[in-house]
């Protein structure tokens, strides 16, 4: 929508106008709403947790280990200030005993989605590559969560018995 667009809807009287310029594709990617019949709830966005395990690059293993078991968590994405994703810490480099940083443990630039996926489409992806979930990061790359393929599994079940 044009600027003058969103300065005439809220001349008469609409309190909630965005003038948003990259568009829908874009919208959808940063978690925003959408509506119709491909609406939020039937995306990514919709089911992600968004309470999962951090840190930076120059922690030491040991203290992200301790704190990501302590949450009951197996994972721990690696970023930076702004929350860029920079690595993923799984089982296997978190069960590491030697004494590095996550930096040197981390496995560099993991595949993320994004929070507008159909997430039939995530779950899909989930099931063929045999992954426990996938993080979601915002079109530029801030780190959102993760979508879990339980939640995508139980969200897409409910829908399904919903009527149409």
């Amino acid at each position: 929508m044009s600027p003058r667009a969103a300065w005439r809807l809220e001349s008469i009287g609409f309190t909630r106008v965005y003038d948003y310029s990259a568009g829908k594709a874009d919208w959808g990617s940063f978690g925003l709403p959408l509506e119709g019949q491909r609406h939020s709830g039937t995306r990514v966005g919709a089911h992600l947790q968004a309470d999962v395990p951090t840190c930076t690059l120059w922690e030491s293993l040991e203290a992200v280990r301790q704190r990501v078991r302590g949450v009951g968590a197996d994972t721990c994405f690696v970023v930076n200030e702004q929350r860029i994703v920079l690595g993923r810490l799984g089982r296997a480099a978190l069960d590491r005993d030697d004494d590095v940083t996550a930096d040197d443990a981390m496995t560099a630039g993991p595949s993320t989605v994004r929070p507008s996926l159909d997430l039939s489409a995530a779950l899909e992806r989930m099931r063929k590559q045999n992954l426990s979930d996938l993080p979601v990061t915002s079109s530029d790359g801030v780190f959102l969560g993760v979508i879990r393929r339980d939640d995508a599994e139980r969200a897409l079940e409910a829908m399904d018995a919903v009527p149409k």
